[in-house]
């Protein structure tokens, strides 16, 4: 309810445990007519950091591309809405078209009865993890106690979970369907260099997309296969050391027990 008392709604498009929303059509609206992701968050009154983040997380929810950039930082780069991207808008227009009268009758209903306003809650998730990556359950591997979920998120970009076999049975995750894997920036480990012996259950190759540095951390955004993207949050020492820079191969690592898996 808003404070005047009328029904006030936000209608998502969900893709596992996250949710597109209005701001973030709005965004793929402004990019599509701008053909610029600066352009658009200036015309949206974002910063070039929130809109390259909304573009990020709108391609790693979905199954493929919804926008096709090549970044030139706040200066300006070429981005296009793809046809994805483009059904993507449309659905979303055509059921929020709707929206309007079915408020109107739910109006009447919740004036009619009062208590029916208070049964109303959010199905929406929310969550800090930084990055959220939409994929199919490809592999399930029991054991005794835990068990083993594969995860592709894209073609060649595979993320393994370990979860216990109850949280299996309650999520109900079988080879086949889909399911978001969730990862805190702070749980990326980022390496060089070719090789690699480490107990780490997924290692993704990719380059760097785009490097932020803070005071203390810096922000560290790899461009993955299928467009997707991964975010690490290192220390700026580290960042600095290791000589991070845009275009540069570099390899996460993610423990298993560290992805956490979510359905619809």
């Amino acid at each position: 309810m808003s404070a005047d008392g009328h029904l006030d709604a936000a209608f998502f498009l969900r893709r596992g445990a996250s949710r597109v929303g209005a701001e973030r059509i709005a965004l793929l609206k402004a990019v599509a007519d701008l053909g610029s992701i600066s352009a658009a968050a200036k015309q949206l009154g974002l910063s070039y950091k929130g809109a390259w983040d909304g573009v990020q997380a709108l391609n790693n929810l979905f199954d493929a591309p919804l926008v096709e950039a090549q970044p030139g930082g706040r200066s300006g780069g070429v981005a296009s809405v793809t046809a994805r991207g483009r059904a993507v808008i449309e659905a979303f227009g055509k059921v929020e078209a709707e929206l309007g009268d079915t408020l109107a009758r739910l109006q009447a209903r919740l004036e009619a009865d009062g208590e029916l306003g208070e049964l109303f809650w959010s199905l929406g998730m929310k969550t800090s993890a930084r990055n959220a990556l939409r994929g199919v359950v490809s592999a399930v591997t029991d054991g005794a106690v835990n068990t083993e979920v594969t995860l592709q998120v894209a073609e060649g970009v595979d993320i393994v979970s370990i979860v216990t076999r109850q949280s299996v049975a309650d999520l109900a995750l079988a080879v086949g369907k889909p399911a978001v894997a969730l990862i805190k920036s702070s749980f990326v480990v980022l390496a060089k260099g070719e090789g690699l012996v480490t107990s780490a259950r997924n290692q993704l190759h990719g380059t760097v997309l785009t490097r932020e540095d803070g005071a203390v951390s810096s922000e560290i955004t790899l461009s993955l296969a299928g467009g997707k993207t991964l975010t690490a949050t290192i220390t700026k020492e580290s960042a600095q050391a290791m000589d991070l820079t845009v275009g540069e191969p570099v390899t996460a690592l993610v423990k298993a027990p560290h992805v956490i898996l979510a359905v619809e």
